[in-house]
């Protein structure tokens, strides 16, 4: 990519207007996109229940950061307002929904065909955000009308394979609404809160809604074959820890909307990897359905990212694509009175 130098000194991505990655952090982006590619193929290929599966996944990763937590935040959770605490275990509950919605849509439908339909959480962020009273451009509009387009002709196509990937389409379609809703009740208690705090609020809470969710609905979470287990622990470990904390490594110096495109090229290789491992191989006649929706969900990034007022923007490390995302660990609230402002932080969400 051709790049050129802006004002500020820093390297431009031509044609974008948006910081062009370090080199260091252009390499965190590519192991990023293949950690988090192999989310939906490694679901797809556990036997465990899927609640389960949603649910260890949350667990596994609130464990792992409870420990830097307490040495780090202590003070930092103690002192929190009820107002934040409560925003931020709103958001683990969209977070848990999203999850309890996806992860199922993969017993039904294809790895491609629901990682394509839970990135349209950018689209829902968008439609959410405008019934809070953030104004959308034409692009924006014209972006949610071309996801929506590809929406519908991709369920269609699925429809007349078989019903059960209707199915499966809808829960994928719905984890991408709740992780747009997500996204919206996290940004701005995300103002407030150090990466880790927010982070292991949100893993935590959203592991214990589902917690009850598999103990009422007689879900067993042991008992698993040893490859499971082993398949488990890698989505947790490369997905959820590894691919998302790179992905926000890589803000500090690349757009949250470049981050946020970017993520979108896990929707060809969760495909390519569920082909080559699992036997999925989507008809050709749905490739052009991906292609409409994926590309409405970049013209509502884009256009979010330059139509929303500087000091009514999110976090830019919440990317819009990425609901499930834990933060890097080393990131510190913003001090002052108007946090947003201070912390120089942009949001165009995952």
């Amino acid at each position: 990519m051709l790049t050129r130098r802006a004002a500020t000194g820093h390297p431009v991505a031509s044609g974008t207007g948006h910081p062009a990655p370090r080199r260091g952090d252009a390499l965190a982006l590519t192991i990023a996109v293949l950690c988090t590619s192999t989310a939906g193929p490694l679901i797809a290929a556990t036997a465990a229940p899927a609640l389960a599966i949603a649910f260890w996944r949350n667990g596994l990763a609130a464990a792992v950061l409870l420990v830097p937590a307490l040495f780090r935040c202590r003070r930092e959770l103690r002192g929190m307002s009820v107002g934040v605490l409560g925003g931020s275990l709103l958001a683990g509950t969209f977070l848990a929904a999203h999850f309890a919605t996806f992860t199922p849509s993969l017993r039904f439908t294809s790895v491609a065909s629901a990682a394509a339909l839970v990135c349209s959480s950018a689209v829902w962020a968008a439609i959410f955000s405008r019934f809070l009273g953030e104004r959308l451009s034409l692009r924006a509009w014209i972006g949610v009308a071309v996801a929506l387009c590809g929406v519908l002709l991709l369920t269609g196509l699925d429809l007349s394979v078989t019903p059960r990937a209707l199915l499966g389409d809808l829960l994928a379609l719905l984890g991408g609404m709740f992780g747009g809703a997500y996204v919206v009740a996290g940004g701005r208690c995300r103002q407030h809160l150090s990466t880790t705090a927010y982070t292991l609020l949100c893993y935590g809470s959203a592991a214990g809604i589902l917690l009850l969710v598999c103990v009422l609905m007689g879900q067993p979470l042991t008992g698993y074959a040893p490859a499971d287990w082993v398949r488990i622990i890698a989505l947790a470990v490369f997905a959820q820890l590894l691919g998302h904390s790179l992905f926000n490594l890589a803000l500090r110096s690349t757009s949250a909307t470049v981050v946020s495109l970017v993520t979108l090229f896990t929707v060809p290789l969760a495909a390519i990897i569920a082909a080559v491992a699992l036997g999925q191989l989507p008809p050709v006649t749905t490739l052009p359905a991906l292609v409409l929706l994926l590309a409405g969900v970049g013209l509502v990034v884009t256009a979010r990212s330059t139509t929303v007022p500087a000091e009514h923007r999110w976090s830019r490390t919440v990317p819009v694509v990425l609901p499930e995302a834990p933060k890097s660990l080393d990131e510190e609230p913003a001090h002052g009175g108007d946090r947003s402002r201070s912390s120089g932080r942009t949001q165009d969400d995952e």
